[in-house]
Parts: C-alpha cells; structure tokens; sequence
C-alpha cells in the first residue's frame, strides 16, 4: 500500500507542475455559502441545487426565450394580436365602405326619411322656377299692355274716344273703360254728376285691386317655400345625423372613414334645402317689387278714364261751353 508521505509528495508535485496555468487564469467568482442551517443534505444520485443569485441557471421548467423572427429587429415592439379588443386599433373593412360619394350616390345610400326630405325640397325647386317663369311672362304681358293702354288714354278727348280706341283689345284698362262707359250709361237719368263720379270710382278701384290680385297668384307659394325649406333640410340633417350615431354605437368604432359618409348624407338635405330657399325669396322679391308698379300703373290708367268721365259730364252739364270749345 502506498503510505501517507508517498501521496502528499504526489499531490505537492502535481500542484507546483499545474501552478503556471492556474495563474493565467483569472480567479474565480467568490460564492457565498448558504447558512449552515439551509444546506440540505443531498442524496447520491440527485442533482446539485441550482446556487441563488444573478449567476442562477435556467431551470427546466422555465423554456429559453425564443429567439426573434426573421424580418424583426431585436428591441422591436411585438405586432398587436389579430383579436385585439381596442375599436380604434381596429381595421376597416373597405367593402363596408361606400364608393360612391357623389351627390347622387350619397341620395341613393341614405335613409328613407332623408330621401323623402330631399326628394320634397327638389319638387319645391321645381315649383319656384316654374312659377318664376309663368309669372315673367305674365307680367311682361300685362306691362306691355298697360303701357299701350295708357298712350290711348293719352290721346282719347272722351270716354266714347277711349271705348272706340280700345274695341276689339284686352286688358286691364280695356275692361276700365267698358266699365265706366257701362255706370255712365246706367246713371243716364241721375241728376247728380258727382254720385255718378263715385260710382265710377268705386267700380274702377274695385277692377283694380282684382287685377293685382290676379298678378300675385303663386307668389305666395314662394313666400313658404322660402321660409320653411330650410327647416326642412334641417330636420332630414338631424336625422340623418342620429342615424350616424346609432350606426356608431352598432359598430363600436369612431373611425372617420365610417362614419363620415352618413354625416355627408344628412348635410345633403340642408345643402337641398338652401338651393330651393335661396331662389325662392329672391324671386319671390323681385315679384313683390314688380306687382307693386304693376299697380302703380293702373291706378294711373284708373284716373285717367276718371278724368275722362269727369270731362264728358261736365260738357254735358254746359252743352253751349262745349260746342264753343269744338
């Protein structure tokens, strides 16, 4: 048997031959020893525990940290889930989407209500052109013949002159003048010319105030078509806009790009209601302003078959001044 002083040599010897490479390497991290009371005693066959601290290993249990996916850097933010609950992160269908934003398409993909509002205010539009252009003509008419009745008047001496002038024509001043040839000739046998200049008077105001009348047909049409047309663009707006809320909450989603057509739809209706009010009150202006020379004019044509009638009773009050005069 090898003695005792044989194996302490051997190992003195095998520690000054391994000396030069032990101190090439650097010294290795001091541990610190568990208390005496937590060192378990270790079973043979089982593994070392895994020594506490930052220099721990992995255990089992725990997997590796998988390395990152090829096109992603290292350091990046991972991709959001395709089931993230976020409604702003969420992506939009663009089938769901409306192609058309003409405003043709915009009137065809709104609500039934906001199509009978728009529908309603372009029938309006249709109506105040169409009485602006029958009333244009029918002044026109009426001015052109008012202003040839008052160059008869102008040359007519008497009311037989004037009824011989205006036989055969139309007009306001035409039925003036058979009017107060028809009270002249029914007061023949009055002793009082003045009750017969009142008659004549009245009956003429009378002619009068039907013939502006006349003229204003229709243009009360255009007085409601613009004031209430707005409001009316208005209410298919608001609702318009309400249904885009609802939709809002159906789809949990604020995206602009959903939501904006509706609202695109219902400021349609007031942008209809704007286009039939505007012409409306202009026309309806200009109308007001034109019935009101229109009646100037025939209050004039009225005094002067007045001053016709006048001058006819006055001759025959004083037959001998009027053939003198002739």
């Amino acid at each position: 048997m090898i003695s005792l002083r044989s194996f302490v040599a051997a190992l003195a010897l095998a520690g000054a031959l391994a000396s030069p490479a032990a101190a090439q390497q650097p010294p290795a991290p001091a541990q610190t020893l568990p208390p005496a009371e937590e060192v378990q005693a270790v079973e043979p066959g089982q593994p070392l525990p895994a020594p506490s601290g930052d220099a721990a290993a992995p255990s089992a249990e725990q997997p590796a940290a998988a390395p990152p996916a090829a096109g992603q850097e290292q350091g990046a933010a991972p991709a959001a889930a395709p089931g993230d609950d976020n409604p702003s992160a969420m992506a939009v269908d663009p089938a769901t989407l409306p192609h058309d934003l003409s405003p043709w398409g915009m009137f065809m993909a709104a609500d039934w209500v906001v199509k009978g509002v728009m529908i309603g205010l372009a029938f309006a539009s249709v109506v105040t052109w169409t009485v602006w252009l029958a009333k244009s003509l029918e002044l026109a008419g009426a001015n052109a013949r008012v202003r040839r009745g008052l160059r008869l008047l102008a040359g007519a001496r008497s009311l037989a002159d004037a009824r011989q002038a205006f036989e055969g024509r139309g007009g306001s001043i035409a039925t003036f003048v058979a009017a107060a040839d028809a009270e002249v000739y029914a007061s023949a046998d009055a002793s009082s010319p003045e009750g017969v200049k009142e008659r004549v008077a009245s009956h003429l105001s009378r002619l009068e105030a039907q013939a502006g009348r006349r003229l204003a047909i229709g243009t009360g049409v255009l007085a409601t078509i613009g004031s209430t047309s707005p409001f009316v663009g208005l209410f298919g707006t608001v609702w318009g806009i309400m249904n885009s809320f609802i939709g809002i909450s159906k789809t949990q989603t604020t995206n602009l790009a959903v939501v904006a057509p509706g609202i695109a739809e219902a400021l349609l209706a007031t942008a209809i209601g704007l286009v039939a009010a505007i012409p409306a009150v202009m026309i309806y202006n200009v109308f007001a302003r034109a019935i009101t020379a229109h009646r100037a004019q025939l209050a004039d044509a009225s005094q002067a078959v007045q001053r016709l009638v006048s001058r006819d009773l006055d001759r025959a009050a004083h037959p001998r001044l009027s053939r003198a005069a002739e």
